[in-house]
């Protein structure tokens, strides 16, 4: 029931904002909006999530690599594009647990550690856009307030806060120890297997949080988002027609946090509500700044959706074909 809940939840959030993009443009002129797109900056966006998504591939890699040092890049690129092929198109994140425990035997580590990453994961990529926020806020003299509902302040101890979590993870570990421990007397065999997964989970935080492994998490997820912003910039540079392409920067993490927001998979209606109102707050034109948040959705949303389900699905033939032939 509370996950129905989240589902209805989550979908009638979604079509409140289309409404809300629905009725203040001109639908008739949305498709003269397309008009005269320059497919080379177009292609140069798609470069740069390609090049993004490299970066976050190797970022994930160095998390996994204490547990498996032969891991390689193309190993782990696989199941990352599947966990957000998954969360793009199914409800409750699915692709994390996907990810998590579907393919340990072929990244040669454990559902602990990956839950660890993942967590890490979610934490660095939350402090960089509170970054690009303050960044794109400050560039442009806009205040916090008119975009998100709360200030500069907010977004400063909320990214200390992030921080702390990351260098100093030991508060989070004795808690999840304690909870092992209680889950080992209480739920017998099983508890003991998610006790030894919460111990390696907690151990991995706290290997990642020594200064040398976060830095090189920190710097690879600096590039992670320098590229997708350039992904909203290139976008931006395509219409002719948006009088402030630089808004794109802007559009990036106000467009991201609305992610926050529950939604659908995929953030249909949100993510291009918010994206829409951080271009005109720049003084672009609304239909254009739709015409543009449409496709920025669109170049986020395919290639890994894309890729990822081909990669599960190829996954799933050769894994048949395995069955197939160890019958007798």
């Amino acid at each position: 029931m509370p996950r129905l809940a989240r589902l209805i939840l989550g979908c009638t959030f979604a079509l409140l904002f289309l409404w809300l993009i629905v009725r203040q443009i001109d639908l008739s002129g949305l498709s003269a909006a397309y008009r005269g797109t320059r497919v080379q900056w177009l292609t140069a966006g798609l470069g740069m999530f390609c090049i993004g998504y490299a970066c976050r591939i190797a970022r994930w890699r160095s998390m996994l690599m204490r547990d498996s040092p032969r891991l390689r890049w193309i190993d782990c690129a696989g199941p990352l594009l599947a966990s957000f092929a998954a969360n793009n198109v199914l409800p409750f994140r699915a692709g994390d647990l996907l990810r998590a425990l579907a393919f340990n035997r072929e990244l040669g580590t454990n559902s602990g550690t990956v839950f660890a990453s993942l967590f890490v994961e979610r934490l660095l990529d939350l402090l960089m856009v509170l970054v690009a926020l303050g960044a794109a806020l400050k560039a442009s003299g806009l205040e916090a307030n008119h975009l998100i509902g709360f200030g500069g302040d907010a977004l400063f101890g909320l990214s200390l806060l992030i921080a702390a979590a990351l260098f100093f993870p030991q508060v989070f570990a004795r808690s999840a120890r304690a909870v092992s421990l209680r889950a080992t007397r209480l739920a017998g065999d099983f508890g003991k297997r998610l006790s030894s997964q919460i111990a390696k989970a907690a151990d991995t935080l706290e290997h990642l949080s020594s200064g040398r492994s976060m830095l090189a998490l920190l710097s690879w997820s600096a590039l992670v988002w320098a590229a997708e912003g350039a992904v909203f910039w290139a976008t931006a540079r395509a219409f002719p027609n948006l009088t402030a392409p630089a808004a794109g920067w802007l559009a990036l993490p106000v467009g991201t946090l609305a992610t926050l927001i529950p939604s659908t998979p995929g953030y249909l209606g949100t993510f291009d509500y918010f994206t829409i109102r951080a271009m005109t707050v720049m003084g672009n034109p609304p239909v254009v700044s739709t015409a543009y948040a449409l496709v920025v959705h669109a170049l986020l949303w395919l290639p890994p959706t894309l890729s990822g389900g081909i990669y599960l699905l190829i996954r799933a033939r050769v894994q048949l074909r395995g069955m197939r032939s160890d019958e007798p």
